[in-house]
């Protein structure tokens, strides 16, 4: 791809959130050498408000891929506020995805899906594809539907 991760942004005509602020006591990334490690996020939207409930109950897989994709807008703005460009990014390293889901929803992988499709399309198959976990989980804080965290290769 010639094409740089901010110029894909403007491309894709993708909206961020506001870049998300702690709600208890940490950072939302913290920069170590050329590593940045981004912690936690939810499904942030636009007007600040969450995408909620169990995923298999309340919203189905394509739901839950979507919202698994709206954290990554999210984690997008952070990288972007805290490192100023995402051209700044060399590669997405690792992901961990957990995802609110019922007892017998067995799709984490899936759901995940939406966060690492979008990172593939702003930092292309090379860059954007990185080592990943994806877990299920009976609650997540404010029952927020899908919560991530990655390591991104910073310049």
């Amino acid at each position: 791809m010639a094409s740089t991760p901010e110029t894909r942004v403007q491309e894709l005509h993708l909206t961020f959130p506001p870049a998300p602020v702690p709600v208890a006591k940490y950072k939302t990334a913290v920069k170590v050498g050329n590593m940045l490690y981004v912690s936690g996020h939810g499904p942030l939207k636009p007007d600040k408000t969450q995408i909620t409930g169990k995923v298999g109950k309340d919203l189905n897989l394509e739901e839950g891929k979507a919202a698994a994709r709206q954290v990554g807008l999210a984690i997008l703005a952070t990288v972007k506020a805290t490192l100023g460009s995402l051209d700044n990014v060399v590669k997405l390293v690792k992901t961990l995805g957990l995802v609110n889901c019922t007892d017998d929803f067995g799709d984490q992988p899936k759901v995940i899906n939406g966060f690492s499709e979008l990172m593939a399309e702003v930092f292309g198959e090379e860059n954007g594809v990185g080592a990943r976990s994806a877990v299920g989980t009976n609650s997540l804080p404010g029952n927020i539907s899908v919560e991530i965290e990655c390591i991104f290769e910073i310049k």
